[in-house]
């Protein structure tokens, strides 16, 4: 069987327009181009799906359920182009814990100034590539290196690591601490989309872990008093919360911000956003 979009394109307008001849103006073709498609389609179907009279033209009873059919097919596929063509002319950032830190508010005001044609949207995924991975948008903001065979990535900047503990905790009245000190304590590690590993301190050496899934739930584990957790400079612009209190590490390497974005289908306005993000991190 193959049954085409515009076969049934022309049988809504048939019915649609009361006429061949009528259907044919609306589509921009011949009347006899009309008769034909509408006869390769009954052929294809095996079924008459039109009674024609010299007055009108009526569906029968198998054309009233093909012509149902049809119109929702036609709605899906002119929903599949409109949804594609909006993917190209807008772009969705992705991003798991932090997006740009405290570059996000600047990105998302000079981008429309930059380009106002292309519509910006933040989409937060809980997940390693920041929703890249699994559609929900079309590059995204990852500081771990993504896999090489799937995707493409650009370092836009460096970002210095914060120890966050509670605020009555008393670390909190140190100006910083050292990766030594933390491996004393219990920390916090996101073994999927986190930037903290165990590679930070040399083996053995390193700090008792516990797991956490979720940005909320890391903050809340901090503010107990019970447990503390590295991450990116990001992370503190983005979540000032009550109870919890962030001090640089001042010996820990920093961390690689980086663009990711499909190898084999990159979003045509990846260039711009490395352009933007890479001159925000740049100059402050």
């Amino acid at each position: 069987m193959e049954l085409e979009l515009r076969q049934l394109r022309v049988l809504v307008a048939i019915v649609d327009t009361g006429t061949f001849t009528d259907a044919a103006i609306e589509l921009g073709v011949s009347q006899a181009a009309v008769s034909r498609t509408l006869a390769a389609l009954e052929r294809t179907l095996d079924a008459r799906l039109l009674r024609r009279t010299s007055r009108s033209v009526t569906p029968t009873a198998t054309g009233a359920r093909v012509l149902a059919r049809a119109r929702r097919l036609l709605a899906d596929a002119d929903d599949l182009v409109r949804d594609a063509a909006t993917g190209r002319t807008g772009l969705r950032i992705g991003y798991a814990w932090a997006a740009m830190g405290r570059h996000t508010v600047a990105f998302q005001r000079q981008w429309p100034r930059r380009w106002p044609h292309i519509d910006l949207q933040l989409v937060r995924t809980n997940s390693a590539t920041g929703g890249l991975a699994e559609g929900a948008c079309d590059i995204a903001v990852v500081r771990t290196a993504p896999d090489p065979r799937r995707f493409e990535d650009a370092v836009v900047g460096l970002e210095r690591r914060y120890c966050a503990m509670a605020s009555d905790d008393p670390w909190a009245r140190r100006r910083s601490v050292r990766l030594a000190d933390i491996a004393g304590r219990t920390l916090l590690i996101d073994p999927r989309t986190g930037t903290t590993t165990l590679d930070l301190w040399p083996p053995g050496a390193g700090p008792a872990t516990e797991r956490t899934t979720d940005i909320d739930d890391w903050l809340t584990s901090v503010a107990s008093g019970r447990r503390v957790g590295v991450t990116a400079r990001s992370t503190v612009e983005q979540y000032r919360r009550r109870g919890v209190v962030y001090r640089p590490v001042r010996d820990a390497a920093p961390i690689a911000v980086r663009l990711a974005w499909w190898r084999d289908d990159p979003h045509p306005a990846v260039p711009h956003a490395v352009e933007l993000l890479t001159g925000l991190y740049r100059d402050t």
